[in-house]
């Protein structure tokens, strides 16, 4: 496993980290000023600057991405399913555009909302069906912009309203199934949050292998934990052994960035300054 100790060489930071302190632009800078050398933009930041503008200050600053967050949300009544389509190719070509090396796929649960408007459905049986039929659908185009798809598996808390595929068994079935011959254009983006309690997931990550594992994001599990989607943890201030996920992906030959992802109202609140070193500081010594 790579010592992470001595640099931040191999940390990336997924910017709704510090969503709340500032644009896009901002974040940047301040990456750029900690010696932070790769991002993960979310698809509302990248917008709310310009697609121009934001590649344009991704270049200048001399930054990589470790993904772009995110595509999905494909599940839709009949009269949604050609915007989430539509949406979705949309995001291909603002990764291509970015230089991404992968669409981070959150997938939708049950299509009221995922696509709100959409006519309400309990049926998570079919919700996993057009899922698998949605990502056949947009690979098809991704293979076209040489993009790969990355699916994220989530929590099982958010199958209803974020992601019906939930542990990383099920991401890779669709991958088998899609991708049968292991191109690269298909793969997981693997966030510990979400799988740390799986008792499947160490076969799952060496089923994976180098070639499906195309992201990994770190943070933590804080208990008691007081909301499901914006109380994540700093990496070390919870329950999750991120080093042993961290040695089973790199095992398989994962050489990538090690991606900072937390969602949290008491992050969101302390100036980015103080995230950001925080981040690079436990980054050393936790993941």
């Amino acid at each position: 496993m790579r010592d992470f100790s001595a640099d931040h060489r191999w940390l990336s930071l997924n910017t709704a980290t510090v969503r709340k302190q500032g644009d896009l632009t901002a974040i940047i800078d301040a990456c750029a000023r900690h010696g932070i050398r790769a991002i993960d933009p979310w698809r509302d930041q990248v917008a709310s600057v310009g697609l121009e503008r934001a590649a344009r200050a991704v270049r200048d600053a001399g930054l990589e991405l470790s993904g772009y967050c995110r595509g999905g949300m494909f599940t839709a009544d009949a009269a949604h399913r050609v915007e989430a389509r539509d949406d979705n190719r949309r995001a291909v070509d603002e990764a291509r555009a970015l230089g991404a090396p992968c669409i981070v796929l959150v997938v939708g649960g049950l299509p009221q909302y995922s696509r709100p408007g959409s006519v309400a459905s309990k049926d998570i049986v079919a919700a996993r069906t057009q899922v698998h039929d949605a990502i056949a659908e947009m690979l098809e185009y991704a293979k076209q912009a040489s993009m790969p798809l990355a699916i994220e598996p989530l929590h099982p808390a958010y199958a209803a309203d974020r992601a019906c595929v939930n542990t990383t068994k099920q991401s890779l079935d669709i991958c088998d199934q899609l991708d049968p011959q292991r191109t690269g254009a298909l793969g997981v983006a693997l966030d510990v949050y979400h799988i740390w309690w799986d008792p499947e997931l160490m076969p799952q990550i060496a089923r994976a292998g180098k070639d499906r594992l195309l992201a990994f994001h770190v943070c933590d599990w804080l208990v008691p934990t007081k909301d499901i989607l914006n109380d994540r943890g700093m990496m070390g201030d919870g329950v999750i052994d991120i080093t042993s996920v961290r040695s089973a992906v790199e095992a398989q030959g994962f050489a990538g960035y090690s991606e900072i992802e937390i969602f949290s109202n008491d992050w969101w609140g302390r100036p980015m300054d103080e995230v950001l070193r925080t981040c690079i500081e436990r980054h050393r010594t936790v993941v």
